[in-house]
């Protein structure tokens, strides 16, 4: 019998490869498709790389006229599972090996390589009204604390960091992706929340970070690959490329991140 689940995921990923395949047609010596359709590149891309993705997707849709960058942003072991189930990417950036792992291992996807490396802190609001000052702060009852999910990579570091510093933290809620996790903080439904360092500085102002030494020992290496069937093979090595040169990996330094 076929799970209303197993249903809802075909459906979504017949629903996404539709709308995908609107933006592709073949290709011409011009960059565009024979019926004059804009070439798509489609790139599935962990959320935490939101803001620095969609910078650096611009700057190619700029070098390469006829080409338009579309971004599916999510929790990497979501996009991996979509990905696995016969989803039409391109490209595949995730926030950890482990789940670009279920990608390569599914024969999805070969030859990643890691173009940056990320590192916790906690995200409390401007005000800090629970006072958090420490990551031991966050074991309290009193103080309301959200993690990513376990299986996400924010999570699964979360974890290991706790671990690290002999915590147990009984979290008020356990979210699918590091900025649904911001998200909480920045509505002030939550006190704290273990994000990444990134996102605290795209929230620009509207949360406070506060660095931890164990963040140290749960540091999530982001790798990234062209997928084995894309359906613009070219156009995924080059974005590939993009993010592992000179001006890609420049952005991502802005941005908070660290060099692999």
């Amino acid at each position: 019998m076929i799970s209303h689940r197993t249903t809802f995921r075909t459906a979504s990923i017949v629903a996404l490869a539709g709308v995908l395949a609107a933006g592709c047609g073949s290709t011409g010596k011009d960059g565009k498709g024979t019926s004059g359709k804009t070439r798509t590149v489609v790139v599935f891309a962990a959320a935490s790389l939101t803001e620095t993705f969609t910078a650096l997707g611009k700057t190619f849709e700029a070098s390469h006229p006829g080409v338009k960058v579309k971004f599916n942003f999510g929790g990497s072991s979501a996009l991996a599972q979509q990905i696995d189930q016969g989803a039409p990417a391109d490209v595949f950036a995730a926030a950890s090996p482990a789940t670009m792992k279920q990608v390569t291992d599914a024969g999805r996807a070969s030859g990643p390589r890691v173009f940056a490396r990320n590192r916790l802190e906690i995200a409390v609001p401007p005000a800090n009204p629970a006072k958090v000052a420490a990551l031991k702060d966050l074991a309290s009852s009193k103080v309301k604390v959200v993690l990513c999910a376990p299986q996400v990579p924010c999570g699964a570091a979360a974890l290991k960091a706790l671990k690290a510093a002999g915590l147990t933290v009984k979290p008020v809620s356990q979210e699918q992706d590091v900025k649904a996790a911001l998200t909480k903080v920045r509505l002030n439904e939550a006190d704290a929340a273990l994000v990444y360092r990134t996102d605290v500085k795209a929230a620009a102002g509207q949360v406070k970070g506060i660095d931890f030494p164990e963040a140290a020992k749960a540091i999530n290496d982001y790798p990234i690959a062209a997928i084995s069937k894309a359906p613009q093979p070219g156009l995924a090595g080059e974005f590939v490329q993009s993010v592992l040169s000179q001006q890609g990996q420049t952005t991502l330094l802005q941005a908070g991140f660290e060099k692999p």
